[in-house]
């Protein structure tokens, strides 16, 4: 991924989970790495994978939303996921 400014505004849609009991509603962040940060860390994983945030007319996935927030150039600090956004561990029987 090219140089990435994690200081622009940012637009979160979440998905919509019908099935979701909480329901996470479209926001606005003052810098991408908030927005970042909160897909990762609060919303559970239905909306999760759904999920688009948009910076400057451009829209990343939530596969490019994990690349950002594990990427080397994030600036804040990462707190433990929610156990809903967390990846699924594989583990050997």
């Amino acid at each position: 991924m090219t140089k990435f400014d994690y200081r622009a505004p940012a637009e979160l849609f979440p998905s919509r989970n019908r099935k979701a009991k909480q329901l996470v509603k479209y926001r606005r962040f003052d810098t991408a790495a908030d927005a970042i940060q909160f897909a990762m860390e609060e919303l559970p994983t239905p909306a999760l994978l759904g999920a688009v945030i948009e910076i400057n007319e451009t829209r990343f996935s939530h596969a490019d939303i994990r690349e950002l927030y594990e990427s080397p150039d994030y600036p804040l600090k990462r707190q433990a996921m929610n156990e809903a956004s967390a990846p699924a561990l594989a583990i050997d029987a």
